[in-house]
Protein backbone atom coordinates (compact mmCIF):
# COMPACT_ATOMS: atom_id res chain seq x y z
CA UNK A 1 0.00 0.00 0.00
CA UNK A 2 1.76 2.93 -1.24
CA UNK A 3 1.09 6.32 1.03
CA UNK A 4 2.40 9.80 -0.08
CA UNK A 5 5.15 11.64 1.95
CA UNK A 6 4.25 14.77 3.40
CA UNK A 7 7.14 17.28 3.42
CA UNK A 8 7.90 19.11 6.37
CA UNK A 9 7.74 23.12 6.49
CA UNK A 10 11.11 24.23 7.61
CA UNK A 11 10.25 25.45 11.28
CA UNK A 12 8.88 21.83 11.96
CA UNK A 13 12.36 20.37 10.32
CA UNK A 14 14.35 22.67 11.47
CA UNK A 15 12.96 21.90 15.72
CA UNK A 16 13.37 17.89 15.25
CA UNK A 17 16.86 18.24 13.76
CA UNK A 18 17.55 20.61 16.73
CA UNK A 19 16.26 17.92 18.67
CA UNK A 20 18.08 15.69 16.98
CA UNK A 21 22.01 16.97 17.72
CA UNK A 22 20.93 17.81 21.76
CA UNK A 23 20.15 14.66 21.95
CA UNK A 24 22.95 12.64 20.05
CA UNK A 25 25.81 11.18 22.24
CA UNK A 26 27.87 12.41 18.78
CA UNK A 27 29.31 16.42 19.58
CA UNK A 28 28.05 18.35 17.19
CA UNK A 29 29.63 21.93 16.80
CA UNK A 30 29.86 24.78 14.40
CA UNK A 31 33.04 27.17 14.09
CA UNK A 32 34.17 30.25 12.37
CA UNK A 33 36.48 29.87 9.36
CA UNK A 34 39.31 31.46 10.71
CA UNK A 35 41.21 30.09 13.86
CA UNK A 36 38.20 27.18 13.52
CA UNK A 37 36.70 29.19 16.97
CA UNK A 38 33.51 27.69 18.58
CA UNK A 39 30.46 29.15 17.56
CA UNK A 40 28.16 27.27 19.36
CA UNK A 41 28.34 22.84 20.95
CA UNK A 42 25.46 20.36 22.02
CA UNK A 43 25.21 18.79 25.22
CA UNK A 44 27.16 16.14 24.15
CA UNK A 45 30.66 18.08 24.62
CA UNK A 46 30.41 17.84 28.26
CA UNK A 47 30.23 14.03 28.20
CA UNK A 48 33.12 13.75 25.74
CA UNK A 49 35.45 16.30 26.82
CA UNK A 50 34.16 18.05 30.00
CA UNK A 51 33.70 21.64 29.15
CA UNK A 52 29.56 23.84 29.59
CA UNK A 53 28.94 25.09 25.78
CA UNK A 54 29.44 28.11 28.11
CA UNK A 55 32.76 27.87 28.18
CA UNK A 56 33.94 26.06 25.01
CA UNK A 57 32.20 29.01 22.64
CA UNK A 58 34.93 31.55 21.79
CA UNK A 59 37.92 28.89 22.22
CA UNK A 60 39.59 27.79 19.07
CA UNK A 61 39.63 24.61 18.28
CA UNK A 62 42.97 23.86 17.17
CA UNK A 63 44.22 25.13 20.66
CA UNK A 64 43.18 22.02 22.27
CA UNK A 65 44.53 19.93 19.19
CA UNK A 66 47.46 17.51 20.44
CA UNK A 67 50.39 19.55 18.65
CA UNK A 68 51.42 16.77 16.25
CA UNK A 69 47.84 16.34 15.29
CA UNK A 70 47.24 19.81 14.47
CA UNK A 71 50.16 20.07 12.29
CA UNK A 72 48.35 17.35 10.06
CA UNK A 73 45.35 18.77 10.09
CA UNK A 74 46.42 21.95 9.16
CA UNK A 75 48.48 20.76 6.01
CA UNK A 76 45.84 18.19 4.91
CA UNK A 77 48.02 15.53 5.34
CA UNK A 78 47.22 11.75 4.17
CA UNK A 79 45.69 10.81 7.40
CA UNK A 80 42.78 13.26 6.71
CA UNK A 81 40.33 11.86 4.34
CA UNK A 82 37.83 13.70 1.96
CA UNK A 83 35.10 12.69 0.11
CA UNK A 84 32.21 15.01 -1.12
CA UNK A 85 33.00 17.92 0.45
CA UNK A 86 33.38 16.43 3.81
CA UNK A 87 36.77 15.79 5.84
CA UNK A 88 37.35 13.10 7.86
CA UNK A 89 39.86 13.14 10.55
CA UNK A 90 41.02 11.27 13.92
CA UNK A 91 43.24 13.22 16.28
CA UNK A 92 44.13 14.09 20.13
CA UNK A 93 41.48 17.06 21.82
CA UNK A 94 42.53 18.13 25.13
CA UNK A 95 39.50 17.66 27.39
CA UNK A 96 39.08 19.70 30.62
CA UNK A 97 40.94 17.01 32.85
CA UNK A 98 43.95 17.57 31.04
CA UNK A 99 44.32 14.39 29.07
CA UNK A 100 44.34 14.09 25.62
CA UNK A 101 41.36 12.13 23.90
CA UNK A 102 40.95 10.34 20.69
CA UNK A 103 38.04 11.69 18.62
CA UNK A 104 37.06 11.45 15.14
CA UNK A 105 35.51 14.31 13.72
CA UNK A 106 33.52 14.85 9.97
CA UNK A 107 33.48 18.47 8.62
CA UNK A 108 31.85 20.22 5.66
CA UNK A 109 31.89 23.93 4.95
CA UNK A 110 29.17 26.21 4.83
CA UNK A 111 28.94 28.97 2.14
CA UNK A 112 26.89 31.99 1.72
CA UNK A 113 24.83 31.04 -1.32
CA UNK A 114 25.50 34.09 -3.10
CA UNK A 115 29.11 35.08 -2.72
CA UNK A 116 30.32 31.58 -2.26
CA UNK A 117 32.13 32.51 0.93
CA UNK A 118 32.95 30.39 4.13
CA UNK A 119 30.25 31.48 6.63
CA UNK A 120 31.16 28.67 8.89
CA UNK A 121 32.44 24.77 9.80
CA UNK A 122 29.83 22.32 10.77
CA UNK A 123 31.66 19.24 12.72
CA UNK A 124 30.02 16.04 14.13
CA UNK A 125 32.67 14.53 16.34
CA UNK A 126 32.80 11.18 18.30
CA UNK A 127 34.74 9.42 20.89
CA UNK A 128 37.20 6.69 19.36
CA UNK A 129 39.56 5.79 22.27
CA UNK A 130 38.42 2.32 22.82
CA UNK A 131 39.06 1.60 18.56
CA UNK A 132 42.29 3.84 18.69
CA UNK A 133 43.65 1.32 21.63
CA UNK A 134 42.26 -1.24 19.98
CA UNK A 135 44.09 -0.79 16.90
CA UNK A 136 46.91 -0.26 18.89
CA UNK A 137 46.76 -3.78 20.25
CA UNK A 138 46.41 -5.04 16.78
CA UNK A 139 49.02 -2.95 15.65
CA UNK A 140 51.31 -4.67 18.44
CA UNK A 141 50.05 -7.80 17.74
CA UNK A 142 50.94 -7.66 14.29
CA UNK A 143 54.59 -6.54 14.96
CA UNK A 144 55.36 -9.90 17.57
CA UNK A 145 53.60 -11.63 14.99
CA UNK A 146 55.84 -10.63 12.12
CA UNK A 147 59.26 -10.23 14.27
CA UNK A 148 58.94 -13.78 16.14
CA UNK A 149 60.51 -16.75 14.96
CA UNK A 150 57.85 -19.34 15.20
CA UNK A 151 55.33 -19.99 12.05
CA UNK A 152 52.06 -18.52 12.21
CA UNK A 153 49.17 -19.02 9.91
CA UNK A 154 45.69 -18.16 9.50
CA UNK A 155 43.52 -20.28 7.41
CA UNK A 156 40.02 -20.84 6.65
CA UNK A 157 37.49 -23.82 7.50
CA UNK A 158 38.34 -24.81 4.06
CA UNK A 159 41.88 -24.98 4.93
CA UNK A 160 42.90 -22.19 2.72
CA UNK A 161 45.68 -19.99 4.20
CA UNK A 162 44.89 -16.61 4.51
CA UNK A 163 47.64 -15.27 6.48
CA UNK A 164 51.70 -16.15 7.01
CA UNK A 165 53.68 -14.39 9.21
CA UNK A 166 57.71 -13.45 7.95
CA UNK A 167 59.06 -16.26 9.48
CA UNK A 168 56.39 -19.02 7.69
CA UNK A 169 57.56 -17.50 4.57
CA UNK A 170 60.95 -17.39 4.74
CA UNK A 171 60.75 -21.17 6.18
CA UNK A 172 58.06 -22.75 3.72
CA UNK A 173 60.05 -20.59 1.24
CA UNK A 174 56.62 -19.03 -0.30
CA UNK A 175 57.40 -16.31 -3.14
CA UNK A 176 55.90 -12.61 -1.00
CA UNK A 177 53.86 -12.26 -4.61
CA UNK A 178 51.79 -15.26 -3.83
CA UNK A 179 51.16 -14.25 -0.60
CA UNK A 180 49.03 -10.81 -2.42
CA UNK A 181 48.12 -12.44 -5.16
CA UNK A 182 45.00 -14.80 -5.89
CA UNK A 183 47.34 -17.69 -5.95
CA UNK A 184 45.89 -20.69 -4.48
CA UNK A 185 47.24 -21.23 -1.09
CA UNK A 186 46.37 -24.70 0.42
CA UNK A 187 47.67 -26.12 3.51
CA UNK A 188 47.77 -30.01 1.79
CA UNK A 189 50.70 -28.51 -0.13
CA UNK A 190 52.58 -27.70 2.87
CA UNK A 191 52.77 -30.55 4.60
CA UNK A 192 53.78 -34.35 3.58
CA UNK A 193 50.91 -37.08 2.63
CA UNK A 194 51.31 -38.85 6.40
CA UNK A 195 51.16 -35.91 8.17
CA UNK A 196 48.14 -34.05 6.64
CA UNK A 197 45.87 -37.63 7.03
CA UNK A 198 47.16 -36.84 11.12
CA UNK A 199 46.10 -33.18 10.76
CA UNK A 200 42.59 -33.89 8.80
CA UNK A 201 41.90 -36.95 10.56
CA UNK A 202 43.24 -36.41 14.72
CA UNK A 203 44.14 -32.99 14.86
CA UNK A 204 41.21 -30.99 13.57
CA UNK A 205 38.61 -33.29 14.86
CA UNK A 206 40.15 -32.83 18.39
CA UNK A 207 40.04 -29.40 18.27
CA UNK A 208 37.16 -28.54 17.17
CA UNK A 209 35.88 -31.03 20.07
CA UNK A 210 38.28 -29.23 22.80
CA UNK A 211 38.94 -25.50 21.04
CA UNK A 212 42.75 -26.65 20.14
CA UNK A 213 45.26 -29.59 19.56
CA UNK A 214 49.01 -29.40 20.48
CA UNK A 215 51.62 -32.07 19.04
CA UNK A 216 54.38 -32.91 16.63
CA UNK A 217 54.59 -32.83 12.55
CA UNK A 218 56.13 -32.01 10.10
CA UNK A 219 55.99 -29.04 7.17
CA UNK A 220 56.99 -29.07 3.87
CA UNK A 221 58.75 -26.46 1.90
CA UNK A 222 57.80 -25.76 -1.21
CA UNK A 223 60.99 -27.59 -2.61
CA UNK A 224 59.60 -30.86 -0.76
CA UNK A 225 61.91 -30.44 2.32
CA UNK A 226 60.42 -32.05 5.67
CA UNK A 227 60.15 -29.74 8.47
CA UNK A 228 59.97 -30.82 12.07
CA UNK A 229 57.45 -28.92 13.97
CA UNK A 230 55.43 -28.06 16.94
CA UNK A 231 52.13 -27.43 16.45
CA UNK A 232 49.60 -25.73 18.10
CA UNK A 233 46.00 -25.17 16.25
CA UNK A 234 43.58 -22.84 17.68
CA UNK A 235 39.96 -22.48 16.71
CA UNK A 236 37.93 -19.15 16.72
CA UNK A 237 34.36 -19.57 16.41
CA UNK A 238 31.47 -17.68 15.30
CA UNK A 239 30.27 -14.79 17.91
CA UNK A 240 26.49 -15.13 16.63
CA UNK A 241 24.17 -15.76 19.64
CA UNK A 242 23.50 -19.71 18.92
CA UNK A 243 26.15 -20.06 16.35
CA UNK A 244 29.01 -22.46 17.08
CA UNK A 245 30.43 -22.47 13.60
CA UNK A 246 34.58 -21.87 12.77
CA UNK A 247 35.66 -18.69 11.22
CA UNK A 248 39.09 -19.78 11.05
CA UNK A 249 41.70 -21.83 12.53
CA UNK A 250 45.21 -20.01 13.95
CA UNK A 251 48.53 -22.58 13.44
CA UNK A 252 51.73 -21.91 15.66
CA UNK A 253 54.78 -23.80 14.44
CA UNK A 254 57.68 -24.28 16.27
CA UNK A 255 60.88 -25.17 13.90
CA UNK A 256 62.54 -28.32 15.46
CA UNK A 257 64.85 -28.81 13.04
CA UNK A 258 67.79 -28.01 15.53
CA UNK A 259 65.96 -29.27 18.68
CA UNK A 260 66.03 -32.57 16.81
CA UNK A 261 69.90 -32.16 15.51
CA UNK A 262 70.59 -31.33 19.19
CA UNK A 263 68.62 -34.68 20.27
CA UNK A 264 70.72 -36.80 17.58
CA UNK A 265 73.87 -35.20 18.73
CA UNK A 266 73.11 -35.96 22.48
CA UNK A 267 71.87 -39.88 21.72
CA UNK A 268 75.39 -40.32 20.14
CA UNK A 269 77.03 -38.66 22.76
CA UNK A 270 75.35 -40.52 25.69
CA UNK A 271 75.92 -43.64 22.87
CA UNK A 272 79.65 -42.76 23.02
CA UNK A 273 79.62 -42.24 27.27
CA UNK A 274 78.42 -45.35 27.96
CA UNK A 275 80.50 -47.35 25.86
CA UNK A 276 83.38 -45.92 27.28
CA UNK A 277 82.04 -46.41 30.86
CA UNK A 278 81.69 -50.17 30.14
CA UNK A 279 85.21 -50.40 28.98
CA UNK A 280 86.22 -48.29 32.44
CA UNK A 281 84.39 -50.82 34.10
CA UNK A 282 85.73 -53.77 31.75
CA UNK A 283 89.08 -52.36 32.96
CA UNK A 284 88.39 -52.58 36.49
CA UNK A 285 87.12 -56.43 36.06
CA UNK A 286 90.49 -57.49 34.33
CA UNK A 287 91.81 -59.53 37.43
CA UNK A 288 87.99 -60.93 37.46
CA UNK A 289 88.52 -62.00 33.71
CA UNK A 290 92.26 -63.29 34.60
CA UNK A 291 90.88 -65.57 37.52
CA UNK A 292 88.06 -66.81 35.95
CA UNK A 293 89.96 -67.68 32.54
CA UNK A 294 93.06 -69.01 34.55
CA UNK A 295 90.48 -71.85 36.68
CA UNK A 296 89.15 -73.79 33.00
CA UNK A 297 92.60 -73.25 31.21
CA UNK A 298 94.68 -74.42 34.43
CA UNK A 299 92.36 -77.58 33.93
CA UNK A 300 92.78 -77.96 30.02
CA UNK A 301 96.37 -78.27 30.95
CA UNK A 302 96.44 -80.93 33.66
CA UNK A 303 94.17 -82.72 31.42
CA UNK A 304 96.19 -82.90 28.51
CA UNK A 305 99.01 -83.99 30.71
CA UNK A 306 97.31 -86.72 32.45
CA UNK A 307 96.12 -87.91 29.35
CA UNK A 308 100.14 -87.53 27.50
CA UNK A 309 101.52 -89.27 30.75
CA UNK A 310 99.03 -92.25 30.18
CA UNK A 311 100.48 -92.37 26.57
CA UNK A 312 103.85 -92.12 27.22
CA UNK A 313 102.95 -95.45 29.64
CA UNK A 314 101.06 -97.29 27.15
CA UNK A 315 98.33 -97.51 29.66
CA UNK A 316 95.79 -95.77 27.98
CA UNK A 317 91.95 -96.99 28.37
CA UNK A 318 89.41 -96.17 26.01
CA UNK A 319 87.03 -94.85 28.47
CA UNK A 320 89.39 -92.83 30.07
CA UNK A 321 90.66 -91.32 27.02
CA UNK A 322 87.10 -90.19 25.93
CA UNK A 323 85.83 -89.06 29.59
CA UNK A 324 89.03 -86.74 29.49
CA UNK A 325 88.43 -85.45 25.99
CA UNK A 326 85.36 -84.94 27.14
CA UNK A 327 86.15 -82.62 30.01
CA UNK A 328 89.02 -81.04 27.75
CA UNK A 329 86.15 -80.17 25.58
CA UNK A 330 83.57 -79.21 28.14
CA UNK A 331 85.87 -76.99 30.22
CA UNK A 332 87.53 -75.45 26.54
CA UNK A 333 83.76 -74.47 25.99
CA UNK A 334 83.33 -72.89 29.45
CA UNK A 335 86.30 -70.50 28.85
CA UNK A 336 84.73 -69.38 25.08
CA UNK A 337 81.47 -68.53 27.00
CA UNK A 338 83.33 -66.46 29.41
CA UNK A 339 85.03 -64.78 26.81
CA UNK A 340 82.05 -64.33 24.70
CA UNK A 341 80.54 -62.71 27.64
CA UNK A 342 82.95 -60.46 28.12
CA UNK A 343 82.62 -59.39 24.06
CA UNK A 344 79.13 -59.43 24.11
CA UNK A 345 79.37 -56.64 27.16
CA UNK A 346 81.83 -54.86 26.10
CA UNK A 347 80.48 -54.79 22.15
CA UNK A 348 78.52 -51.02 21.62
CA UNK A 349 75.41 -51.57 21.01
CA UNK A 350 72.89 -49.55 18.90
CA UNK A 351 69.54 -51.30 19.54
CA UNK A 352 67.79 -53.61 22.68
CA UNK A 353 67.40 -57.03 21.94
CA UNK A 354 64.89 -57.80 23.87
CA UNK A 355 64.08 -61.52 25.06
CA UNK A 356 62.95 -63.90 28.09
CA UNK A 357 65.85 -64.51 30.46
CA UNK A 358 66.28 -66.23 33.65
CA UNK A 359 66.59 -63.53 36.20
CA UNK A 360 68.52 -65.72 38.75
CA UNK A 361 70.99 -67.49 36.26
CA UNK A 362 71.69 -64.05 35.02
CA UNK A 363 72.54 -62.96 38.47
CA UNK A 364 74.95 -65.99 39.63
CA UNK A 365 76.86 -65.26 36.23
CA UNK A 366 77.71 -61.53 37.21
CA UNK A 367 78.23 -62.68 40.73
CA UNK A 368 80.62 -65.57 39.54
CA UNK A 369 82.41 -62.67 37.13
CA UNK A 370 82.32 -60.54 40.59
CA UNK A 371 83.74 -62.94 43.08
CA UNK A 372 87.62 -62.50 42.35
CA UNK A 373 86.94 -59.14 43.16
CA UNK A 374 85.11 -59.75 46.18
CA UNK A 375 87.34 -62.38 47.52
CA UNK A 376 90.50 -60.06 47.04
CA UNK A 377 88.28 -57.71 49.45
CA UNK A 378 86.92 -60.25 52.04
CA UNK A 379 83.26 -59.73 50.69
CA UNK A 380 81.05 -62.54 50.34
CA UNK A 381 78.16 -61.98 47.90
CA UNK A 382 74.82 -64.11 48.67
CA UNK A 383 71.95 -64.57 46.32
CA UNK A 384 68.27 -64.40 48.22
CA UNK A 385 66.56 -66.59 45.41
CA UNK A 386 62.28 -67.07 45.02
CA UNK A 387 60.40 -69.38 44.40
CA UNK A 388 59.30 -70.06 41.80
CA UNK A 389 61.63 -68.82 39.12
CA UNK A 390 61.10 -65.11 37.81
CA UNK A 391 61.82 -64.18 34.23
CA UNK A 392 61.90 -60.84 32.35
CA UNK A 393 61.23 -59.31 29.18
CA UNK A 394 64.62 -57.56 28.46
CA UNK A 395 67.92 -57.08 27.02
CA UNK A 396 70.31 -59.53 29.01
CA UNK A 397 73.86 -57.70 28.23
CA UNK A 398 72.35 -53.82 29.46
CA UNK A 399 70.83 -56.01 32.79
CA UNK A 400 74.48 -57.25 33.30
CA UNK A 401 75.79 -53.91 32.94
CA UNK A 402 73.53 -52.63 35.77
CA UNK A 403 74.17 -55.89 37.94
CA UNK A 404 77.77 -54.96 37.29
CA UNK A 405 77.64 -51.73 38.11
CA UNK A 406 75.73 -51.98 41.52
CA UNK A 407 77.54 -54.98 42.31
CA UNK A 408 81.38 -53.43 42.04
CA UNK A 409 79.76 -50.35 44.16
CA UNK A 410 78.76 -52.92 46.44
CA UNK A 411 81.79 -54.70 47.07
CA UNK A 412 84.03 -51.43 46.89
CA UNK A 413 81.99 -50.04 49.80
CA UNK A 414 83.58 -52.11 51.93
CA UNK A 415 87.07 -51.13 50.99
CA UNK A 416 88.06 -49.27 54.25
CA UNK A 417 85.94 -50.95 56.44
CA UNK A 418 86.88 -53.18 59.03
CA UNK A 419 83.91 -55.09 59.64
CA UNK A 420 84.68 -59.05 60.22
CA UNK A 421 81.91 -59.86 58.30
CA UNK A 422 81.39 -58.42 54.97
CA UNK A 423 78.54 -59.28 53.00
CA UNK A 424 76.37 -58.12 49.85
CA UNK A 425 73.01 -59.81 49.46
CA UNK A 426 71.31 -60.09 45.92
CA UNK A 427 67.35 -59.75 46.87
CA UNK A 428 65.00 -61.08 43.99
CA UNK A 429 60.95 -60.11 44.61
CA UNK A 430 57.57 -59.53 42.34
CA UNK A 431 56.27 -56.51 43.07
CA UNK A 432 53.44 -54.03 41.46
CA UNK A 433 52.60 -53.52 37.89
CA UNK A 434 54.02 -57.22 36.92
CA UNK A 435 57.47 -56.02 37.37
CA UNK A 436 60.51 -57.79 39.23
CA UNK A 437 62.64 -55.98 41.81
CA UNK A 438 66.30 -56.19 42.18
CA UNK A 439 68.10 -55.33 45.29
CA UNK A 440 71.45 -54.51 45.92
CA UNK A 441 72.11 -54.42 50.04
CA UNK A 442 75.54 -53.69 51.48
CA UNK A 443 76.51 -52.54 55.22
CA UNK A 444 79.78 -50.75 53.93
CA UNK A 445 78.96 -47.24 53.75
CA UNK A 446 76.03 -44.83 54.12
CA UNK A 447 74.56 -42.58 51.19
CA UNK A 448 74.45 -39.12 51.16
CA UNK A 449 71.89 -36.92 52.81
CA UNK A 450 70.98 -35.54 48.93
CA UNK A 451 69.87 -39.34 47.51
CA UNK A 452 68.98 -37.93 44.12
CA UNK A 453 72.42 -36.29 43.38
CA UNK A 454 74.34 -39.69 43.33
CA UNK A 455 72.38 -40.15 39.96
CA UNK A 456 73.67 -37.30 38.37
CA UNK A 457 76.68 -37.52 35.79
CA UNK A 458 80.07 -36.88 37.46
CA UNK A 459 79.18 -36.79 40.35
CA UNK A 460 80.82 -39.48 42.37
CA UNK A 461 82.05 -40.71 46.41
CA UNK A 462 85.38 -42.24 45.45
CA UNK A 463 88.75 -41.14 45.00
CA UNK A 464 89.52 -42.47 41.52
CA UNK A 465 85.75 -42.76 40.12
CA UNK A 466 84.42 -40.47 36.94
CA UNK A 467 80.66 -40.44 38.21
CA UNK A 468 79.41 -42.03 35.61
CA UNK A 469 78.17 -45.22 36.80
CA UNK A 470 75.31 -44.94 38.59
CA UNK A 471 74.06 -42.18 35.82
CA UNK A 472 74.44 -44.72 32.96
CA UNK A 473 72.91 -47.66 34.95
CA UNK A 474 69.92 -45.60 36.01
CA UNK A 475 68.99 -44.92 32.15
CA UNK A 476 69.60 -48.09 31.15
CA UNK A 477 66.98 -49.15 33.22
CA UNK A 478 64.56 -46.42 31.88
CA UNK A 479 65.57 -47.75 28.82
CA UNK A 480 64.06 -51.05 29.64
CA UNK A 481 60.76 -49.65 31.32
CA UNK A 482 62.14 -49.54 34.73
CA UNK A 483 63.06 -47.69 37.63
CA UNK A 484 66.31 -47.28 39.69
CA UNK A 485 66.99 -45.93 43.31
CA UNK A 486 68.63 -45.70 46.56
CA UNK A 487 67.76 -45.76 49.99
CA UNK A 488 69.87 -46.14 53.32
CA UNK A 489 68.99 -46.89 56.70
CA UNK A 490 71.72 -47.79 59.66
CA UNK A 491 69.67 -51.10 60.27
CA UNK A 492 68.99 -52.09 56.61
CA UNK A 493 72.62 -50.73 55.44
CA UNK A 494 72.11 -49.06 52.10
CA UNK A 495 70.01 -50.85 49.22
CA UNK A 496 70.13 -50.14 45.44
CA UNK A 497 66.70 -50.97 43.47
CA UNK A 498 65.82 -51.58 40.11
CA UNK A 499 62.73 -52.56 38.20
CA UNK A 500 62.18 -54.78 35.44
CA UNK A 501 59.37 -55.98 33.02
CA UNK A 502 58.21 -59.69 34.40
CA UNK A 503 58.00 -62.45 31.71
CA UNK A 504 56.28 -65.61 32.14
CA UNK A 505 58.15 -68.67 32.04
CA UNK A 506 59.44 -69.68 28.51
CA UNK A 507 57.89 -72.82 27.31
CA UNK A 508 59.55 -76.12 26.52
CA UNK A 509 60.15 -75.22 22.68
CA UNK A 510 61.33 -71.78 23.74
CA UNK A 511 64.07 -73.03 26.23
Amino acid sequence: MNRSLTPLDDPVRNRMLAELAYRSTDMISRHTPDGWRFIDASPAIETLLGYSTDEIIGVAALDLYHPDDAQIFINRSKQVRYQKGIYTHTYRFLSKSGKYVWLESTSRTIRDPKTRKIKEILVVSRDVGHRMATDQTNNRLVQILETTNDLVLFITPHYQIRYLNTSATQTLHIPYSDIHADTDLNLQHYLPPQDWDVFLHHAIPYALEHNSWRGELSLRSREGDAIPVGLEIICHFSSLWRQRSVEYFSLVARDLTQAKKAERELQKYKTTVEHAEKLIVLGEMASSMAHELNQPLTAIINYSRGLRNRLDKSTLDLDILHQTLAKITETALRSGAIIHRIMDFARKKNALKIETIDIEKTVLDIIAFCQHKAQHQAVQIELVPTRPKLFAKTDRIQVEQILLNLLVNAIEAYQHSSMPDKKVYVHLNCCQHQQIKITIQDFGSTLPENIDQLFESFYTTKSAGLGMGLAISKSLVEQLGGELWAESDPRQGTCFSFTLNQASAPSLEES
